[in-house]
């Protein structure tokens, strides 16, 4: 008995239509088809495994339909049935990968095939995967031909680096940038799958499964495959999916997130001898922590977040995120995230994981001292003056000359006015700046003329002054 195809390739896309993530490649390609307004040649750019070369040879099935022109291909011509998925193929779509054949030697022998008309198909079309690894040589060999070529012929390029094509070719080509695919597209399109498959994916499990996918539909299904290899009765578990692909459990993440709201160093340091003794991955665990902070920092910025769909987390999960991210303040969460980031740039190479690891969490420890510390006792400031104290701009401020300096030594203020002196008095150093910006803002300036004499001063007394 023959194993099952793998994933991506038994639900490889056969229309425009099942392409998931790309509507703004896709719609375009199928009105130009429609309106048998097609070019020659196409370059189709972007990350691997968002459906580059799929789209191809969707395109090349269109091209060659019974019922063109026409958007999406029939599916019941033979040339539709030739090119479907699992089918023998079609001896005019020649499908080249560039890695291997890209040199001038293979350009040439590609230029004297192409002149020949097509077998049994309205077109000739070559797909030329991976295309930055074509020499300049070859695309050179290959210039003419991609610039004036028989109206039996069509191209289609496939890269992830479409800088790497030189100018020349990629001026005489329609260039359509592929992307990432949305988590929230591909969760949907991964419960189908289930679905189709009669396997049971829980609620938990399915950002993990994104996540690891990168936005890639290849990788994500690919993802998906290995955990349906090793799904038991109960379906893709939460706990399946953390140890098959090495993420760190919510547990401990929530421990580690809480001692730290807490500033409870026992804890935490007590969190990494379990990652250690567990055999986990300290850079691993660090990723999982910013991910977390991350969460926090949005659903301390948009309260709904988890309302609106900005955050897309199982209900108990989300209960417990509302949770630890009223236990810190804005400042908090980004110094901790900073922190964090900056330890995960150590990891690369490090001989000692697990040192780093604890010096992170030891930095996170640390109560702010530093400029972000500043910016967070300073947003504290801001917000108790907004709920009930005195703006800073109100703050009354005192215009009036500075009386000349005396060599007799001033009296002691009266106990009377005591009051007037503390209610000038500013109340942060933020109004005293404030104050004394005004001050200097308002004072009246001398004219050189109007510059009053020093006093006599005996030499002790004018080095006072001036130290003053």
């Amino acid at each position: 008995m023959d194993a099952p195809l793998a994933l991506y390739r038994r639900y490889r896309p056969e229309t425009f239509a099942e392409v998931i993530g790309q509507e703004h490649v896709t719609d375009p390609l199928r009105h130009a088809l429609a309106a048998n307004r097609v070019n020659h040649a196409y370059l189709f750019s972007g990350p691997r495994g968002c459906g580059k070369t799929t789209s191809a040879r969707i395109l090349a099935r269109a091209l060659n339909c019974e019922q063109a022109p026409v958007s999406d291909p029939c599916g019941e011509c033979q040339s539709c049935r030739d090119l479907a998925r699992g089918g023998p193929g079609s001896v005019d779509v020649i499908e080249i990968d560039a890695a291997s054949h890209g040199g001038v030697d293979d350009a040439r022998d590609l230029r004297e095939r192409a002149f020949f008309a097509p077998i049994s198909s309205r077109y000739k079309v070559y797909i030329i995967d991976e295309a930055h690894m074509v020499s300049p040589q070859g695309f050179n060999a290959l210039l003419k031909l991609v610039e004036e070529p028989p109206p039996h012929l069509k191209f289609i390029f496939a890269t992830t680096e479409p800088d790497k094509v030189i100018g020349t070719i990629r001026s005489r080509t329609h260039h359509y940038p592929f992307r990432l695919v949305p988590p929230k597209a591909l969760g949907d399109y991964l419960n189908q799958l289930c679905e189709a498959e009669g396997v049971r994916l829980e609620p938990a499990a399915l950002p993990l499964v994104v996540r690891a996918g990168a936005g890639s539909v290849r990788d994500t299904l690919s993802v998906l495959d290995q955990l349906l290899g090793g799904a038991g009765p109960e379906g893709v578990t939460y706990d399946l999916a953390v140890q098959l692909l090495g993420y760190t459990p919510d547990s401990l993440l929530d421990e580690a997130v809480g001692a730290f709201g807490a500033s409870d160093g026992a804890t935490v340091f007590g969190v990494v001898d379990k990652i250690i003794e567990s055999g986990q991955d300290p850079r691993r665990f660090a990723e999982d922590l910013l991910q977390r902070l991350r969460d926090l920092v949005v659903l301390r910025a948009v309260p709904d977040a988890l309302v609106t769909g900005l955050l897309d987390v199982p209900g108990d999960r989300a209960e417990r995120l509302q949770g630890q991210a009223t236990s810190f303040g804005p400042a908090d969460l980004t110094r901790m995230a900073d922190i964090v980031n900056a330890a995960l740039t150590e990891f690369r190479g490090a001989t000692a994981p697990r040192l780093l690891l604890e010096l992170m969490c030891a930095r996170i420890l640390v109560p702010a001292s530093d400029a972000s510390g500043v910016v967070a006792r300073v947003d504290r400031l801001e917000k108790r003056l907004s709920m009930g104290g005195v703006p800073a701009d109100q703050v009354p401020v005192d215009t009036r000359p500075a009386p000349a300096p005396s060599v007799a030594a001033a009296p002691p203020a009266p106990q009377s006015s005591a009051p007037q002196a503390s209610a000038a008095q500013p109340s942060s150093p933020r109004e005293a700046a404030l104050r004394q910006a005004g001050a200097a803002a308002s004072a009246p300036v001398a004219e050189p003329d109007d510059v009053p004499e020093p006093p006599d001063l005996p030499p002790w007394d004018v080095e006072e002054q001036v130290g003053r």
